[in-house]
Order: C-alpha cells, then structure tokens, then sequence
C-alpha cells in the first residue's frame, strides 16, 4: 500500500539512504495515481518527503519541482515550503528562497529555520542588489487565516527543512485506515478549536478520542499543554513522554514536560529537558527564562 511505502521510505530516509528512500516514494505516488482517488494530502506529504531527500543529495532543481507538486495540492505546507526554500538557496536564487521563509514565518511564526533563512537571506541580498533590494522582489503570497497556526494555538510543530520526513501514522498495523486518520484529525481540529475558546477539559476528550484512532505527536503535546493548564501535571508528563517517542527532539514536547517536571517538584529532570530543548534551539526564549526560573528553584 502506498503507507507501507511511504513507511519504508522514512526508514531509508532515516538512515540516510536518500536515493532508495526517494525511490519508495516514487513507488507510492505511482500507487496513488494508479488508484485514482483524489488524495491530494498523502500526495502532498509523499512528494515533500521525496523533495527532502533531493534537497540531501543535491538535486536541488528537483527538489524545487517536487515542493511546488506538493504546494498545488495542499497550499501553504510548512515542510514544502522549507524545503524549497533551502532549495533555492542553494541555487542562489535568492529572492525566491527569502519569498519562500517570509510565507513560512506567516503560516507559524515560530518556526526557527525560517527566521534564519530570512535573516541570511536579506544579508545575501543587501550584499547583491543594495539598499533597494526589496523593490526587487517577487510578491510575498498572502497567507489566508485558515492556513494560519499561531505559536498560542497548539499546532504540529514544522521541524527545519532537513528533518526527516513526518510519519503521518505510527498508529497500530493495519489499525489505521485513511478514514480513520482523517477522522482523528477532525477530532484534533476540534480539540484545537476548544483551546481556542478556553474549554481544556471538551478539548482533552477530543484529543483522547483523536488519539486512540492515531498517535499523533502534535495531538500528545496539544493534550499535554490542557493537562498543564487544569494543573494536571502528572497527565501532562506522560503526554510529552508519549510524543518523545514518536518524536525525540520536539520542542514542544520536552517544554511541556520541563513545565509540568516543574510543577511536581521534580527540578533535576526538568532543567534536563531543558537542556536538551536548547541542543536544538538554543535561542528559545521561553526555555531560557524557564531555565532561569529552575536555577533559583
């Protein structure tokens, strides 16, 4: 089945094995056209997936075409976009790359990588076309507010341009079915638009639910930030365990557990978190100030 393949490709993605990788991808996309439905987001997720392992073996180019494949289906994706956005750096076209982070930054305002390539890029451009640099530019596409994840909203966190692939399901085998994903990600919607209002304890059963059709990283943190806020903190813990396993270095995860780690008196563990949260981005605010906070404790 095109997940299967999907799969084994993150395998080989993993271990570095890009061209096999990139050649189950291939296989997996061929599937689906072969079976005619219209899943444009499995095609959108399998064609990023294949545009990362060009983006590592210096394909650029066709990283670039597989990143806009991955677009058209589902606009606005973070990881298509990164990618490309890399992609076009490294083949100095530089306007195209900063157009590519700006839209990213709009999308999540939290995503590092693009902060940066934003900032590398204007000093690419300062440096190529001067002061005026920006009249040069191609225009900046207006994100619409639906494709918008605020840092306040819990949101699947868009690891940089070169993490691997995401595992849409880790769910049970042959558990999870295409039905049942999308199911749980309406649920997860749902769940996102009761934090929204305030309501954590609806937005925790959403989650519940959500999560027994597929374990979900971003659904584990999202859960574990309404455990925090109805002083849960045991819950939220081992919500952030959960989503460590399927995801070792999520930062929302290892914040959420320094904070809750925080609340049970458990500092030793919780300035541990902490560290290996800065490992990856050392300049997180928010884990900084929690950091000193856990010093004075």
């Amino acid at each position: 089945s095109p997940g299967a393949l999907r799969r084994a490709g993150n395998e080989e993605f993993r271990r570095g094995q890009y061209g096999p990788a990139a050649a189950l991808y291939t296989r997996a996309l061929q599937r689906l056209e072969g079976s005619g439905t219209a899943r444009g987001r499995e095609r959108s997720v399998l064609l990023a997936n294949r545009a990362a392992c060009h983006l590592k073996d210096g394909a650029c180019s066709l990283c670039v075409a597989d990143c806009t494949s991955a677009l058209e289906l589902v606009p606005f994706s973070i990881k298509p976009l990164l990618r490309r956005a890399a992609a076009y750096e490294a083949l100095e076209r530089y306007p195209l790359a900063y157009v590519d982070y700006k839209t990213v930054l709009q999308v999540d305002c939290s995503v590092q990588a693009a902060h940066d390539g934003v900032n590398r890029m204007t000093k690419a451009l300062l440096e190529k076309d001067g002061v005026n640099w920006r009249q040069k530019l191609p225009p900046i596409p207006t994100v619409p507010v639906s494709a918008q994840t605020r840092w306040s909203v819990p949101s699947a966190r868009a690891p940089g341009a070169n993490a691997p692939p995401a595992t849409a399901s880790q769910g049970e085998p042959g558990g999870s079915t295409a039905a049942g994903m999308e199911r749980a990600r309406t649920l997860k919607e749902e769940g996102n638009e009761l934090v929204k209002k305030g309501n954590h304890k609806k937005a925790v059963e959403k989650y519940s639910e959500s999560l027994k059709l597929n374990k979900e990283c971003a659904t584990y943190t999202n859960r574990a930030l309404c455990y925090l806020t109805l002083k849960q903190y045991k819950e939220a813990a081992q919500d952030c365990t959960e989503a460590l396993k399927l995801d070792p270095k999520n930062v929302k995860a290892l914040y959420r557990r320094a904070q809750a780690l925080k609340e049970l008196k458990d500092y030793k563990s919780s300035i541990a978190d902490i560290k290996s949260l800065l490992k990856t981005e050392p300049k997180n605010t928010a884990a900084l100030k929690l950091l000193q906070e856990l010093n004075r404790a």
